[in-house]
């Protein structure tokens, strides 16, 4: 087969991380086309074929040949103890770019408080063998059991009396009149490859190229640039103000009195910032989205 015919299988999770992930890809330059219930979508790189699978099936599936690269969680990782290569860190989830957590929940009246307190009671999870090993490691004896989707459920019919649940703000948690005791697990999203792929030059180029991009991607996220012109006069006040990535990009206007000054700086603190800049003297200031960082 000639490299411009060589091919990478990639899995792509489907379920809560999917959305988030297809446009993670789209603002690399990867459009992936879903069809109406296929598992094999289209995506406009003749080097990767693509397949939407279970977040908890793809560690198997990659340790076993069947896909050279994907995307998974640190959580299915270790739940699965798949043997694969992990290729990099992706910390984003379905709603926001922040690991996420597995906790230890209990009704919002129960009387225990610590994970001490629940010796001897049932516990509802999805993530058995971490929760077992969690629970064996404190030395608390538990029935640990899986749970079959809508867990913190589980407690409100006095099925469990806790659960082990993942959570991005723990909103959902409470809603249910559930309480947090304890952090199990946190966790993101990785990219990992089948350790014989990882071996193969062109592969692991083609799969360096998907990482490189994805990081610049997230690390765009939080960035964003702005352009503003500057008096020669008030130059150094307002650069002081610009607490920029790397240095501010200063460059001269036609009118030699103006300069024109372009930086990146966290989104966080733009409302507090701009205020600043105008106090300061500096006018025609415009945001824009960065789309990758790399």
């Amino acid at each position: 087969m000639s490299e411009t015919q060589r091919q990478i299988k990639l899995g792509i999770p489907k379920g809560s991380l999917q959305d988030s992930t297809l446009n993670l890809f789209e603002r690399c330059g990867w459009k992936v086309r879903q069809h109406h219930r296929n598992y094999f979508p289209e995506i406009n790189d003749p080097e990767i074929t693509a397949r939407l699978c279970r977040v908890q099936e793809i560690p198997h599936y990659i340790q076993d040949g069947i896909l050279d690269v994907g995307l998974t969680g640190k959580d299915w990782l270790l739940e699965t103890g798949a043997d694969v290569h992990v290729v990099s860190d992706l910390v984003y989830s379905k709603v926001s770019n922040r690991p996420a957590r597995w906790v230890l929940a209990v009704a919002g009246d129960a009387p225990f408080r610590t994970p001490q307190d629940l010796a001897g009671k049932r516990i509802a999870t999805e993530l058995l063998g971490v929760t077992k090993k969690y629970f064996a490691d404190l030395g608390i004896p538990v029935d640990v059991f899986y749970s079959w989707g809508a867990t913190e459920a589980k407690v409100v019919e006095g099925l469990a009396d806790a659960i082990v649940e993942v959570t991005e703000t723990g909103t959902t948690i409470r809603a249910h009149g559930l309480r947090i005791i304890d952090d199990v697990l946190v966790t993101n999203t990785q990219l990992i490859a089948n350790k014989k792929t990882w071996e193969d030059p062109w592969k692991r180029r083609k799969i360096m190229q998907i990482d490189l991009l994805l990081q610049g991607a997230l690390r765009a996220d939080d960035l964003v640039g702005l352009k503003m012109n500057v008096p020669g006069d008030k130059q150094d006040a307002i650069l002081e103000l610009l607490p920029s990535l790397n240095s501010p990009t200063v460059s001269q206007l036609k009118d030699s009195h103006w300069l024109a000054v372009e930086i990146v700086v966290d989104r966080s603190i733009v409302r507090d910032l701009i205020p600043q800049l105008v106090e300061a003297g500096a006018e025609g200031i415009i945001e824009y989205s960065l789309n990758k960082i790399v």
